[in-house]
């Protein structure tokens, strides 16, 4: 089994890498039979000879190698047909900017393993990048209050040597009686509640969110059912299963947080088919009170309405007029919203995304290329091989057409 950890070549440049060298020389120790080479890189956060001094040889030609492993989306002219891929391809929810690649994976017969899709029995995930999305998410929401009521000036995130400088950073922050509401309770909620926790917010309870004044900046977690509830009765409880599977059955009751919230961090996961958290016109109102979102979630065109693009590590914030319901020049008119929505938050601080991410691969996604795949993870992951769709994603037959 010859494995290939290959350059970066999504543009903008990604910096992370899937395996440090010295991971990448603890899976050839406990799996003598795998060999592993790295392509040269000039953006990798890790320098090739670095590798080399782990006796990982660098290559430009991966032809050779069986499993080639990024982190972005491969361009497709750099496609090896007839590979086995794992790098996170952004096609589960049918994104119409990846239909060529979903479609060159299934021209060239690559057996596409997509990372997003790595889960363990019970069905949850087993490697993400989401710990730091939701730690540089948050970071950036404080950086960017900074920014725009010119309170205090951080360092951007990606400006610190690492996650340890960037908590250093954070004692600048100087907050009044604000509240922010984060929303989603994963890898990137935790990410982001731990930035919270390093400058000792107070957490309070949602129904003391809503309900009581403060005298001291304050957050609340809030999960699915806080701003959910079913259409056809606002009274019935709440059941998450139900909500999972068929969340066209629910609407969204979040406006009175948002007459309620001066920043709103969004981590949580939604589904296409879900009510969006509020409407441009709710955006307009005179009650609603966000003044800055950080969009960790960043679905364009989706739960956060003013989400119109994608922004990028080096113009990270732009302002939304909820009135013209269009994109601003910054910090004109203190009616805009501010919005960051940069969709690689973990490239900021990617020495430590990337050791994080892994160990997590090293631990319990690699063993299965070595025991058969007895417990069908590898399976479970792999969206396309042999030039078609495997059964459990057939759903994305209409998107490769």
């Amino acid at each position: 089994m010859i494995f290939g950890i290959i350059r970066e070549g999504k543009v903008p440049h990604d910096h992370r890498t899937p395996l440090l060298p010295e991971q990448a020389a603890d899976l050839r120790k406990n799996h003598p039979e795998a060999k592993i080479y790295a392509q040269s890189s000039l953006v990798r956060c890790i320098h090739d000879d670095e590798y080399e001094a782990e006796n990982i040889a660098i290559l430009e030609d991966m032809s050779h190698c069986d499993v080639l492993m990024g982190v972005k989306e491969v361009p497709i002219s750099q496609i090896i047909e007839g590979k086995t891929y794992m790098f996170f391809s952004h096609t589960m929810k049918k994104q119409a900017y990846n239909k060529k690649l979903m479609q060159a994976i299934l021209a060239k017969k690559i057996r596409m393993i997509d990372y997003e899709c790595l889960t363990n029995e019970k069905g949850e995930r087993i490697v993400a990048f989401g710990l730091f999305a939701g730690i540089v998410g948050a970071y950036n929401a404080f950086w960017t209050y900074g920014e725009r009521y010119k309170t205090f000036q951080l360092k951007r995130a990606n400006a610190c040597k690492d996650y340890e400088e960037l908590k250093e950073e954070l004692l600048k922050v100087k907050l009044p009686n604000i509240k922010i509401a984060l929303t989603g309770r994963g890898r990137v909620g935790h990410g982001a509640i731990q930035i919270l926790e390093e400058i000792n917010m107070k957490k309070v309870s949602p129904i003391d969110y809503l309900t009581k004044t403060y005298n001291e900046p304050v957050f609340t977690v809030l999960a699915s059912h806080d701003y959910y509830h079913q259409k056809t009765d606002e009274k019935t409880a709440f059941d998450a299963t139900v909500f999972h599977k068929n969340p066209e059955l629910f609407e969204a009751n979040f406006l009175h947080y948002a007459q309620q919230t001066d920043i709103l961090i969004t981590t949580h996961f939604w589904n296409p088919k879900a009510d969006i958290l509020f409407s441009k016109n709710d955006m307009a109102r005179p009650d609603f009170r966000i003044k800055i979102i950080a969009d960790i979630s960043c679905d364009v065109n989706g739960s956060v309405p003013c989400t119109i693009r994608a922004s990028t590590i080096d113009a990270p914030i732009y302002d939304y007029n909820p009135h013209t319901q269009e994109e601003n020049e910054l910090f004109i008119d203190d009616k805009n919203v501010t919005v960051m929505a940069v969709d690689n938050l973990p490239c900021e601080l990617p020495f430590d995304a990337s050791w994080a991410f892994g160990m997590q691969l090293v631990a319990y996604v690699m063993p299965h290329f070595f025991n058969g795949d007895a417990e069908k993870v590898l399976e479970r992951a792999t969206i396309a091989q042999n030039g078609d769709l495997m059964p459990r994603y057939e759903y994305l037959r209409d998107y490769t057409l």
